[in-house]
């Protein structure tokens, strides 16, 4: 690999005896050689990253393509707002409640809501002023949770006053 050659000058009668020059010349070849190995053995050996895709399930529509009819008694209507706060009344009513992103906080009440409907159906209604985490994270809950029925709807402008008095 490494090699040293042997530059001296002539010994001749007379002359003073010099050092002998050493010159190294490295061959780089060997070493370039296992860069590439290393290379080659690391883009195989990894796995590239799979986007992951989250299955949705959309309702049937009727014969006049409209979506089934759901009673008011199962529905959990989620607004997701500001600052990482969900809004979310039962049914159609007007007592709201906020809540968190915690286990303790939109886990629980999803859990508490479907032990005690199992025809829940979730409806989840993004503000502007949502953020985009906030709703992978809201769907991650449904996953996690295993509720087959919810949807992603806007809010109306009644959920967006409910939201306004609630916030004065």
């Amino acid at each position: 690999m490494a090699e040293i050659s042997n530059n001296s000058g002539g010994e001749g009668r007379g002359r003073k005896i010099r050092s002998k020059k050493l010159s190294t010349k490295i061959d780089m070849t060997p070493m370039v050689d296992l860069a590439f190995l290393l290379l080659t053995f690391f883009m195989l050996a990894n796995s590239l990253l799979k986007p992951f895709a989250m299955d949705i399930v959309m309702p049937e529509k009727d014969d006049e393509g409209k979506a089934p009819k759901i009673r008011p008694k199962n529905i959990l209507s989620l607004t997701l707002g500001a600052d990482n706060k969900i809004y979310y009344t039962n049914g159609l009513g007007t007592d709201i409640k906020v809540t968190s992103y915690s286990a303790s906080g939109i886990r629980k009440i999803l859990i508490d809501n479907i032990a005690n409907n199992p025809k829940l159906y979730v409806l989840i209604k993004p503000t502007e002023k949502a953020r985009f985490q906030n709703i992978v994270d809201i769907f991650d809950e449904m996953e996690i949770l295993k509720i087959p029925k919810y949807a992603l709807v806007d809010p109306t402008p009644f959920d967006l006053d409910l939201i306004k008095t609630i916030n004065k």
